[in-house]
């Protein structure tokens, strides 16, 4: 084959419960172009996925054009990268399996591979963040959801049936929160963004002490995090309490891998110093004591808007070239 017919560029693409964001990437992940669709303007998988295909096609046409585009690779919730599968996502509007590969594969013309948020998030870091030069290691996303990804001696870890991993779904109170998946208890219960606003308002109730949260019509993570800032003691105690959870979870975790850092991302995880330093002294509380101290707590240095496209661009990469247009 000859230099000029080598395909250079890649389509990473996000889908989040917001917002799905695509972009198209070289070889040494520079974003060239990127662009956008609300997710939740299409309740419905079909025209969603028209939807998107149409959009990532203009895109690629605008900026290359198609037979400069190798591949696809495609960050969403509760997917498997060996089916191609978004499987029983339990915060996004479609339900069910859904074989977003091969649907996304037919309309684009291109070989296009699947990996849920965590794994395709850990790729990126490896490829160019934190994690570059690490063999053994963790990243967890927090969002809407909680999910993570294990990297061992320098490979993914993906379990027999591609769900290693869930991290949110593991239980860390037998007669806790009801979860989206169905069981009680569950980790993400008590740090993703909904768990974390369902403590605040508990310790809204267990007192009168005054607190910005109170003035608030619509609480987040993100203005929990301002009103920590701004010296707000319920605000604060809400992230401890949130940080406690975390590092009790994340020491049965690194316990059993035996990670050399456990890296933090999704905008959750810009709570910085409110949410990790509690949860790192939960965490060397509880984790096996032979590696009580030896793990790092690393917040992700790649942007927020970038993190995920470069990850998707990464996996687009793995997967077996394919083209209805050679």
């Amino acid at each position: 084959m000859s230099e000029a017919a080598v395909k250079k560029r890649v389509v990473g693409i996000d889908i989040s419960l917001e917002e799905t964001i695509f972009a198209v990437v070289d070889v040494r992940g520079n974003i060239l172009a990127k662009d956008s669709i609300p997710t939740l303007d299409y309740p419905e998988i079909n025209a969603y996925v028209a939807a998107l295909s149409e959009r990532v096609i203009a895109l690629v046409e605008a900026n290359g054009g198609y037979e400069t585009v190798r591949s696809v690779g495609i960050s969403c919730p509760s997917a498997n990268f060996l089916t191609g599968c978004m499987v029983n996502a339990a915060n996004m509007p479609w339900k069910g399996v859904i074989p977003l590969s091969a649907m996304l594969r037919d309309r684009l013309g291109l070989a296009v591979a699947v990996a849920n948020n965590a794994m395709v998030v850990a790729m990126g870091e490896q490829a160019f963040g934190s994690a570059h030069g690490m063999r053994d290691f963790i990243v967890v996303t927090l969002g809407s959801g909680m999910g993570s990804c294990v990297f061992s001696d320098g490979n993914v870890n993906l379990g027999y049936d591609g769900y290693a991993g869930e991290i949110g779904h593991t239980c860390v109170n037998l007669h806790g929160r009801q979860c989206g998946c169905g069981k009680v208890g569950c980790l993400e219960t008590y740090t993703a963004a909904r768990g974390i606003i369902t403590t605040a308002r508990e310790l809204l109730e267990e007192t009168d002490k005054p607190s910005l949260m109170r003035q608030e019509e619509k609480l987040t993570p993100k203005k929990i995090a301002q009103f920590c800032d701004q010296g707000d003691e319920l605000a604060i105690e809400t992230f401890r309490r949130t940080g406690e959870a975390l590092g009790l979870g994340l020491a049965n975790y690194a316990s059993l891998v035996d990670p050399e850092a456990i890296i933090f991302t999704g905008g959750i995880a810009n709570a910085g110093k409110w949410l990790l330093e509690p949860a790192k002294k939960s965490f060397d509380e509880h984790v096996f004591h032979n590696i009580q101290g030896k793990v790092k707590f690393l917040k992700s240095e790649l942007n927020d808007g970038e993190r995920d496209v470069l990850g998707a661009s990464v996996l687009a990469w793995k997967v077996k070239e394919y083209s209805l247009f050679k």
